[in-house]
């Protein structure tokens, strides 16, 4: 258990809240951030390095062919999921002990709190009620293919959470944001308050830049693809107001290209450095 001791584990279906929680304790608590999603094709590559059947038919798969005539239960399968908790795991083992690890995402995989891996004091799990996750893929103007395949993964996720005994929280939209985020920091009071985290501004804005480069590193992935179109540079991005203030919960949409020397900041915040 201690080798990943310096994880916060909070995993869940996808529209649960998990990045909003996480990058909001994180600024609060200068912690360092893990969005599973970010290395979702660094896992894909992985897999087929490893000569993963899925993951090569997926990569030759058109994009109807993944999302329209594939069924859900397909396209659960080649979602990696399951394969992917294995590589989880040895990212967050990669990762600097120090400051604390706040590590959220759908693949984050329920056996590492039964097996005793993850700290159960230590791990959450946030479960969405189908009408709440149905209303938040709503709000993203999800196609039906990826809303299908992310309510199948939200009933898959809560099943192995039950499997596996991890400690859960129910999300149904009776609580706000700030409420959620208030439920997780509680649980997690003890571990936040033994540390390490990060103290100084400049630390937690390293930290925040640190994780803006790992959604730009996303996104370039993507674009890398022999199978994609477009380009990078000009995709824009809700990035981490990168002030360093504690209470700061401010995001910025930003071209991945204009992702510099200067740090990212909300228009009426500035660098505390």
């Amino acid at each position: 258990m201690d080798s990943l001791r310096h994880v916060l584990w909070i995993g869940g279906a996808p529209g649960s809240g998990k990045t909003t929680v996480a990058t909001r304790l994180m600024r609060r608590h200068g912690l360092r951030w893990y969005g599973a999603d970010t290395t979702t094709w660094a896992h894909r590559d992985r897999a087929l390095q490893s000569g993963h059947a899925g993951a090569h038919r997926w990569e030759a798969m058109t994009p109807e062919e993944r999302w329209v005539t594939a069924t859900p239960n397909e396209m659960l399968e080649l979602s990696l999921h399951a394969e992917r908790g294995p590589m989880v795991v040895d990212d967050l083992r990669a990762l600097p002990t120090s400051p604390l690890v706040v590590a959220e995402g759908t693949t984050l995989p329920s056996y590492a709190i039964s097996s005793g891996l993850a700290d159960r004091t230590r791990a959450v799990w946030l479960l969405p009620t189908p009408e709440f996750q149905r209303a938040r893929l709503a709000e993203r103007g999800l196609p039906p293919g990826p809303t299908q395949l992310y309510l199948l993964l939200g009933e898959t996720i809560a099943r192995e959470a039950a499997e596996h005994d991890v400690p859960t929280l129910g999300v149904d939209g009776s609580q706000g944001p700030d409420e959620i985020v208030a439920a997780v920091e509680e649980r997690f009071a003890d571990a936040l308050a033994d540390g390490p985290c990060a103290g100084s501004v400049a630390e937690r804005q390293a930290l925040l830049r640190e994780a803006n480069e790992s959604i730009a590193a996303q996104i370039r992935a993507y674009y890398g693809r022999p199978w994609a179109t477009g380009g990078p540079e000009a995709t824009v991005r809700d990035l981490l107001c990168e002030c360093g203030e504690r209470r700061c919960t401010a995001t910025v949409s930003l071209a991945i290209g204009a992702l510099g020397m200067e740090p990212v900041l909300a228009p009426t915040h500035a660098s505390r450095g």
